[in-house]
Formats: structure tokens, C-alpha cells, sequence
């Protein structure tokens, strides 16, 4: 996939699209031409149904996301009407990663801090790394942090650790951060790609309906009881029953094969 800039790096292989932040230099900090390879990325991983899972990670040893990059603040930033259009590239990008019905992975080693942080919590799974580092350093710039990431971070790890998070604005390591749900699973970093793969292979091979359809149950539980749609999640749950990946699994299973499962 041919992005704007190349500071993001979008491709596909064999059913998972991958979207690398590749920025090391910064270690991985994002820019705003960043944000709208992101957008970019995600609706056109969204829309190729050749595509059933995607991993995020960053370029380089250092760093998944360190957050956004300071260095271009004088000139994309600096009026109302600059960071506006910021914003709406970064608005664009977390739309892009929040409504992408297929599983997201986040493959984390090094830096993961502040705007880091956010991206990771985009993801449904987060695989990390033993050397991983996490930090919002809101706290120390004085600056407002938004409802919907303090929503997302307090519905994984809690509210007293994501008020420990804020009020100390302190780096967390790895094991720290598996203790409080930040992440699914730390591995030994030279053992971080092989288990994404082995990820990427187990979720690829099962049914596409059935896990778009967990998926926004699951978001919808995170949901104010009278927000949700649970129409809508009826009409996904019996489109899986309707299926014919359902009748592909039962009959594989009857004749004890794998089921090869088409999304339909």
C-alpha cells in the first residue's frame, strides 16, 4: 500500500495487514502526516476482505509510539486553525482504529508513552515485549487529556490505576504492566514476532463473521446499557448462523478436517 508519507509503512501478507510507525529517529513519535497514513491505512485495511487481522508495531529497537512528535509543533501547530487540522488528522486516524471490525493487534517493545499509550489501547490484543516501558506524562505539560482516552484506559486497568497512571505521570514496566491488564501478554523480546505470528495465524484461521461479531459485542458491553444497539448485534450474531462458514465448520468438524472459513 502506497502511503503519503514514509514515516508509516502499510502492507499486506497473506491475510494480516500490517502498519508500522516508522519514525525511529523519534522513536516513533507521530507526526501529523503520520496520523493521516493512519486513517489512511485503517479504512483501506477495513474495506479488503482479504485482510482478517492487523498488527501495529514501530520501526527500529526503541520504541512502539513515544508519543506525538514536538518537532513539528512550530509549524503544523502553531495557530487554531493548524492545530485544528492536526486534530481532525489525529481524529481521523483513532476513528480509523476504533471502528475497524476486524482484530488489531498492538506488537509493543521499547517506548510506549503518551500519544503511545493511546494507540496501544486502539488495539483489541496487546503483545509486549519483556524491555517495554509506559508512561502519560500529561501531568508534567500541564496539558487537558480527553474523555474517550481516559474512558478507554479506565474500562481496561481500572480507575485507581489509571488514576495512579495520571496523578504520578511515572514509567511502568512490562511485568507492571501485565499486572494491571495495560497489556495481554509479555514475552522475552526475541520472541515478540514469532508469538504475534502465532497470533495473527490462530485468528486468520477462524471464522471472520463470528469474530466481528464478538468484537462489537464486546464493545457494546463497554456501553451505557440504554446506548447500546443490540439489534444490530442480533442481526450480526444470526448472520453468522445464516453463514456459509457456519456450515463449513460444522461439517468439517463431522469429518474432523480444518474448516476453511471465506467470510461468508
Amino acid at each position: 500500500m502506497q502511503l503519503k508519507t514514509d514515516k508509516m509503512i502499510a502492507r499486506k501478507e497473506d491475510g494480516v495487514g500490517w502498519l508500522i510507525f516508522n519514525n525511529p529517529a523519534r522513536r516513533n513519535a507521530v507526526s501529523m502526516a503520520m496520523w493521516e497514513a493512519v486513517g489512511e491505512a485503517m479504512e483501506d485495511f477495513q474495506a479488503d476482505d482479504d485482510i482478517r487481522v492487523v498488527v501495529m508495531a514501530g520501526a527500529g529497537d526503541k520504541a512502539f509510539v513515544s508519543g506525538a512528535d514536538i518537532s513539528e509543533f512550530a509549524e503544523n501547530r502553531n495557530s487554531a486553525a493548524s492545530e485544528e487540522k492536526y486534530n481532525a488528522a489525529s481524529a481521523r486516524a483513532h476513528r480509523g482504529m476504533a471502528n475497524l471490525q476486524k482484530p488489531l493487534i498492538a506488537m509493543i517493545q521499547g517506548f510506549c508513552i503518551g500519544g503511545g499509550v493511546a494507540v496501544a489501547l486502539a488495539a483489541d490484543i496487546r503483545i509486549a515485549a519483556d524491555d517495554t516501558q509506559y508512561a502519560v506524562p500529561a501531568a508534567r505539560l500541564g496539558l487537558g487529556y480527553g474523555f474517550a482516552g481516559l474512558n478507554n484506559l479506565t474500562a481496561l486497568v481500572g480507575p485507581a490505576m489509571a488514576k495512579e497512571i495520571f496523578f504520578t505521570a511515572r514509567r511502568f514496566t512490562a511485568e507492571e504492566a501485565l499486572a494491571m491488564g495495560l497489556v495481554n501478554r509479555v514475552v522475552p523480546i526475541d520472541q515478540l514476532e514469532a508469538v504475534v505470528d502465532e497470533y495473527t495465524a490462530m485468528i486468520k484461521d477462524n471464522a471472520p463473521l463470528t469474530i466481528r461479531a464478538a468484537k462489537a459485542t464486546v464493545k457494546e458491553v463497554l456501553k451505557d446499557p440504554e446506548k447500546r444497539n443490540m439489534a444490530a448485534l442480533e442481526a450480526q450474531i444470526k448472520a453468522c448462523f445464516d453463514s456459509e462458514d457456519f456450515t463449513e465448520g460444522r461439517t468439517a468438524f463431522m469429518e474432523k478436517r480444518k474448516p476453511v472459513f471465506e467470510g461468508r
